[in-house]
């Protein structure tokens, strides 16, 4: 490799056309701005590692449930069980065996962006998912955690795949047509989870943005229903929409 620019050498480490031997190579180079490509690509490569390790444990719980013989694996979580106004969402999903997605994790630890990234990426290539919205009359009728409940369940039996094992963040379900596992902190230790989080949570946020464009008063585009201090003072002055939780004492105080 001849002597390149500090551009030249730029534009080989974005496109990742460098070897690791011209990398080598590169090193012996004294220009600072070499040495500062070379410090990043170091800084992106151990940062890449700790993402695949990450996700490699992420991937344990399927990993042991394909020891025991299952190969259809749901994950299942929920969005929206907290806020005072609008549905509560839960999404299934049966990921390949060889699926992978470096830094999917817990969906409330992912960007905007990198969540609607990988939401398309998910749907793009999972065996089979589904998600199930249950509106804010179902949640003031049952309660709250009977309709994340029945908004997983749902969920799991929308699937066009049946499952024949389920991970579950956090919430336990019977009489489901498969085997079960709940997990705690489920969504940042399972990829199925993990997926369905991503699922979940971008399909509410959606539903969200749609109801603020009815109701603007309220912000949800920006507080997805949640009870900041501007959505409480619009509570205040305004009243509740048809959306919000009557169940929920900040908005019943309001009735």
């Amino acid at each position: 490799m001849g002597k390149l620019s500090i551009s030249e050498i730029k534009t080989l480490f974005t496109e990742e056309e460098l070897t690791e031997t011209e990398i080598a190579t590169l090193k012996n180079d004294t220009r600072k701005g070499v040495q500062q490509l070379i410090a990043k690509y170091e800084k992106d490569k151990q940062k890449r590692q700790m993402l695949e390790k990450d996700f490699y444990e992420m991937c344990t719980y399927e990993r042991n449930s394909r020891l025991k013989g299952k190969e259809m694996i749901a994950g299942i979580d929920e969005a929206g069980r907290g806020p005072l106004a609008g549905p509560v969402v839960a999404a299934a999903v049966i990921l390949p065996e060889d699926f992978k997605l470096i830094g999917l994790n817990d969906s409330k630890q992912i960007s905007e962006t990198k969540r609607n990234e990988f939401f398309e990426y998910i749907k793009e290539n999972a065996i089979s998912y589904s998600v199930s919205v249950i509106d804010n009359q179902t949640i003031d009728r049952v309660n709250i955690f009977e309709a994340t409940k029945l908004a997983m369940k749902e969920a799991l039996l929308l699937l066009d795949t049946p499952a024949d094992h389920v991970l579950i963040d956090a919430v336990r379900l019977d009489n489901l047509p498969c085997t079960s596992e709940s997990i705690i902190k489920g969504d940042a230790k399972s990829i199925s989870i993990a997926a369905a989080s991503i699922l979940a949570k971008v399909t509410r946020d959606r539903l969200m943005n749609k109801i603020h464009e009815e109701y603007p008063m309220y912000d949800f585009k920006s507080n997805m229903g949640y009870g900041t201090k501007y959505h409480m003072e619009a509570l205040n002055e305004y009243g509740i929409s048809p959306y919000h939780r009557k169940s929920f004492a900040p908005v019943r105080e309001n009735i």
